[in-house]
């Protein structure tokens, strides 16, 4: 009885929590247009990401002291080659058994959600990627937390819309909202995220949407001033002003970049393919575990994102200084020329420390990998440049600086978010010139090797890549389950032309399918080829389907690019195409004048703001 009363207790909490909501939602659609309550909404998603990217950092920080005080208390330093492998080994028992869902590649599953599901993301990615990523990078994981919280933001943004009733064109708005809210917040850079939202998750920059956008991003970046105070998160004095004289080492060093971009890019792809390839999540742990551990041996600036050893480079003014990145390795006190081979040798196995955390178990993104291999590498070019006196002196401060402008834009194919990004992030806006030639020099450089960036690469070769050109972009928004027609009779091949005339008498198809027995298509018949036979009774019992048929002009496959069945129509000239499932049974039928006739009715939606 107690039991029972308890039951409807809760059943009744829930009636009337489902009412309150109902009650909210009569009133916004009385008050409030789409476009004005979008706008609360993006507000509400700036503020939910700016605390979530607290609270990443927060537990990051939490999870670094209780590493840093074990090791003290020990007095054992071996422990910082053991900590990033349990904090590799528990964030996948994390996601293995509390998740129990894929959370890796966190940008590129925002990707993935705008261009094949309607911006729906999960709603456990409003919380799983932070706790995931703060055990591995907490721990020591050589990851960033910045696509994670892109994640976050954008969850919180897609599962908000959904719970108001969004259509999905603002759901992918607000996942916009949402991706630039949470760059804004953990870097306190608003600009930055709208240009990142922009670029890398192409999303449309209309009148219709810079205002959510900008709101999201203002707010995420004003309540992370608020939690977390007015520190930028690297130390940059602009001691050495921009000279004109440095142009050919700015061209040059956006050259470097963008090659150092392409290494990354290729080395981390390849690294996730020998992860792929292995079954076993414990072989990966160990893998993944012993790589990372060897390297952060011989590397110490491998553990954890590697900040504390960026604001090394940007801070130092001499040799002295610089020789502080070393601290704890074998290369420690070696001079100058051990400095270079150390740095060397960080900017080219950061890509297998951060592949074998991610591969391994460990959760985090290839942000700030990017950032830190574009410091290193920005002073390595500017140490060599000045020790060979090749050209006009260029300060390695302000060319570490630069690097991580140019290895982003690179590595993201985001010129602008690159240039923005290390403006804001260091107050070094006085140095725009340089980061704007370094940036556009790295991009081009990639450009020419790989058409995408790191985020989008994966999806591009599936044909699911959203980009800026509206008909891709349409084709690639459209489903293949929103053209496919089902209702159709099935004819055997066996049958007389009477049965076929009366199959034909109650379908309005000009096309019908022949199949056998097991499903498999073996061909069709088309209804203006058989036009002069079909009204001739004395030959309905002399002529049978097999006679009758032709094969079809080419069969599709069900999960082939919507632009690959465009150009299928072109190619064909036909009015209709069948579909084959996995197992080469016929699915259904694309007619062409359905399937153009939402290809219209998307381009007007995607073109009306």
């Amino acid at each position: 009885m107690q039991l029972s009363s308890i039951s409807n207790t809760g059943k009744n909490g829930k009636k009337e929590l489902q009412g309150w909501f109902d009650d909210i939602l009569s009133w916004r659609q009385r008050h409030l247009s789409d476009r004005q309550f979008t706008l609360v909404l993006a507000f509400l998603v700036g503020m939910f990401a700016a605390i979530a990217a607290y609270l990443l950092h927060t537990m990051i920080r939490l999870a670094q002291e209780f590493v840093w005080n074990l090791i003290t208390v020990t007095g054992y330093n071996g422990l910082y080659l053991v900590f990033p492998v349990v904090g590799i080994w528990l964030t996948m028992l994390f996601i293995r058994y509390v998740v129990r869902d894929n959370i890796s590649h966190g940008i590129t599953r925002i990707l993935y959600a705008i261009s094949s599901k309607r911006s729906r993301l999960a709603a456990h990615n409003c919380w799983s990627s932070v706790v995931a990523s703060a055990i591995t990078i907490g721990f020591g994981g050589s990851v960033g937390a910045e696509a994670p919280i892109v994640l976050t933001g954008s969850s919180i943004a897609s599962n908000l819309g959904q719970k108001f009733r969004m259509n999905n064109k603002t759901l992918m708005l607000l996942v916009g909202c949402g991706a630039a809210a949470a760059i804004a917040g953990i870097f306190k850079a608003p600009i930055a995220g709208l240009v990142f939202t922009i670029e890398v998750l192409m999303i449309d920059l209309t009148m219709a949407s810079i205002s959510p956008i900008l709101i999201a991003s203002v707010t995420a970046t004003c309540f992370t001033y608020i939690f977390m105070g007015e520190d930028k998160l690297f130390d940059f004095q602009l001691v050495h002003p921009w000279e004109v004289g440095r142009v050919p080492s700015n061209i040059l060093l956006g050259i470097f970049c963008g090659l150092i971009s392409l290494y990354f890019i290729r080395m981390m792809t390849a690294c996730e393919g020998v992860f792929g390839r292995m079954k076993n999540r414990y072989a990966k742990l160990v893998l993944g575990g012993l790589t990372l551990s060897v390297l952060i041996f011989l590397f110490p600036s491998l553990y954890g994102e590697g900040y504390h050893s960026i604001n090394i480079l940007l801070d130092g003014s001499d040799t002295a200084d610089w020789n502080r990145v070393m601290q704890n390795s074998i290369f420690y006190g070696g001079g100058t020329y051990m400095l270079l081979l150390y740095i060397g040798c960080v900017v080219l196995t950061k890509a297998f420390a951060t592949a074998s955390t991610n591969g391994g178990g460990g959760c985090g993104g290839t942000f700030a990998p990017s950032l830190f291999i574009g410091a290193f590498a920005g002073f390595l070019f500017a140490r060599i440049w000045n020790m060979y006196n090749i050209g006009t002196y260029v300060p390695e401060e302000n060319a570490a600086l630069l690097g991580m402008a140019g290895v982003m834009s690179g590595v993201m194919h985001a010129p602008l978010t690159g240039v923005f990004l290390i403006a804001e992030l260091t107050a070094g806006y006085a140095l725009f010139m340089p980061l704007m030639i370094v940036s556009v020099c790295a991009y081009l450089t990639i450009l020419a090797f790989e058409p995408h960036s790191i985020y989008g690469m994966r999806l591009a070769r599936q044909g699911k890549l959203i980009t800026h050109h509206t008909d891709r972009s349409v084709l690639t928004l459209m489903t293949l389950d929103s053209v496919i027609e089902r209702d159709y009779p099935i004819i055997n091949k066996d049958m007389e032309l009477s049965d076929l005339v009366h199959a034909l008498s109650n379908s309005h198809r000009e096309v019908l399918p022949v199949v056998d027995k097991a499903g498999a298509l073996v061909g069709e018949i088309v209804l203006k080829e058989i036009r002069h036979i079909v009204f001739r009774t004395e030959l309905y019992h002399h002529f049978k389907v097999v006679q009758l048929m032709t094969p079809p002009p080419t069969k599709l496959r069900l999960g082939d690019p919507m632009e690959d069945i465009m150009k299928a129509f072109e190619t064909y000239n036909s009015e209709s195409l069948p579909v084959m499932d996995e197992e080469g049974h016929l699915y259904g039928y694309i007619s062409r004048v359905h399937l153009y006739s939402q290809y219209r009715q998307m381009v007007a939606d995607l073109s009306n703001d």
